[in-house]
């Protein structure tokens, strides 16, 4: 259980240990409010042994953590505790993390959200139960919650932070409710059956969602592929809902809708991913990393660029040569410099297999009706500023296995 000493923790632990469950308790102390977090710290302590508690206690350097990381300090905090919680859970075997959100902890996040704009998701407020994290006290207003401390005669520490508007939940706290609740008496309760239906919404979403991917949508390698037909009409809501995983936000998705109709090739960027409008596709894919030109060296047998990796093996011809657009075998004897494997560059040509007259890479793309994001995402390997193979599609016809071939090299695209 996570407890800081305050009314809602501890009034969460007085009814776990009421109702007979065996439990451990973890404090955090920041370090944030001098003497009086050490007091907290002390209170907590106190009462696990007064109640025959096993206690967990640590203690961070937040405010240098917050410098480090570039961070606010709430979301330093909250980084802290986190990582620490699931160390203790995993340490000591506890089956799931509680903390004492209640319902208006709920109402005011859902009012911060619409402030910044976002899904439904954002309305939904804070979840029951999120993997081993359980918040059971949801059911409850703060008002009930203060009510139930002072019949049990429950002891708890006061946060004065909690009293100041600087922050914003604060604000939304003391200025923003009660004045809602002057419209509006009965206001948890109106949230707490509007957070019901919105649940079901966003189930009637999801499924909605899964349906149009079913349709729609397929994965080929690292690759997503979006069939723009299925956007016909379409708002970019659905869009996003299917974006948004790769970070792409909600103005963006607008844009994409209305490229759609426009000359392919138009790009979008999220932190992590590059969306490229297609002739008839939408497609997807990740950031690159680690794209520098890689040399096979002396009998290196394997070497990686980006994402991917290619395999070279030596052997006897035995006359057997694959159709695996994947694999090339090369004659081993017109090999006489180390290969690199490289991504291509405008100006780069190769002579096709089968052909007798270069051919620029570009050209071979158009007519090979390449994909822009396969375009993209396209290495060669060469030999001596030659090009072997344009790896995946088409070897060189001057690398080409031969009757007068001895020694093969296969090489493989992973």
């Amino acid at each position: 259980m996570a407890v800081s000493g305050g009314m809602d923790s501890m009034v969460m632990l007085h009814l776990f240990r009421e109702l007979g469950y065996h439990v451990g308790v973890a404090h955090c102390n920041f370090q944030l409010r001098g003497a009086e977090s050490d007091e907290d710290e002390n209170f907590v302590r106190r009462k696990c042994r007064q109640w025959d508690v096993a206690s967990y206690s640590h203690r961070f350097d937040t405010n240098n953590y917050a410098s480090e990381k570039g961070l606010s300090t709430q979301m330093a905090a909250r980084e802290l505790r986190y990582a620490w919680f699931d160390e203790l859970l995993q340490r000591e075997g506890f089956d799931h993390l509680a903390t004492a959100h209640h319902l208006n902890d709920s109402i005011e996040t859902i009012l911060l959200n619409l402030t910044k704009g976002v899904g439904i998701e954002g309305l939904l407020g804070i979840p029951e139960k999120n993997k081993k994290i359980i918040r059971p006290l949801l059911f409850a207003t703060r008002e009930e919650i203060e009510n139930y401390a002072a019949e049990e005669g429950i002891a708890w520490r006061e946060d004065q932070s909690n009293q100041s508007d600087d922050y914003q939940r604060n604000f939304i706290r003391h200025q923003v409710v009660p004045k809602l609740k002057e419209l509006n008496p009965s206001l948890e309760k109106t949230f707490q059956e509007t957070i019901y239906k919105l649940q079901g919404a966003s189930e009637i979403i999801s499924v909605s969602v899964e349906e149009w991917k079913q349709k729609h949508q397929k994965i080929e390698g690292d690759k997503i592929i979006l069939d723009k037909s299925g956007l016909g009409g379409a708002s970019s809501l659905m869009l996003w809902e299917v974006l948004k995983t790769y970070g792409f936000n909600f103005d963006q998705c607008g844009n994409i809708i209305k490229a759609l109709g426009g000359q392919s090739g138009k790009r979008f960027s999220s932190e992590t991913h590059e969306l490229i409008v297609d002739r008839e596709n939408l497609i997807v894919i990740r950031h690159e990393e680690n794209w520098m030109e890689v040399r096979f060296e002396s009998d290196q047998q394997e070497v990686c660029l980006g994402n991917k990796k290619l395999t070279l093996e030596v052997t006897d011809y035995t006359g057997l040569l694959t159709a695996d657009k994947n694999q090339a075998t090369v004659d081993e004897g017109l090999i006489q410099s180390a290969l690199t494997w490289r991504r291509w560059r405008a100006g780069d040509f190769f002579f096709p297999l089968g052909m007798k007259n270069r051919k620029k890479i570009s050209d071979f793309l158009i007519d090979e009706k390449i994909s822009l994001a396969d375009k993209d995402s396209l290495t060669v390997l060469e030999c001596n500023g030659e090009i072997v193979w344009v790896v995946g599609h088409r070897l060189d016809d001057r690398f080409k296995v031969t009757d007068k071939t001895k020694r093969v090299i296969k090489i493989s695209l992973g």
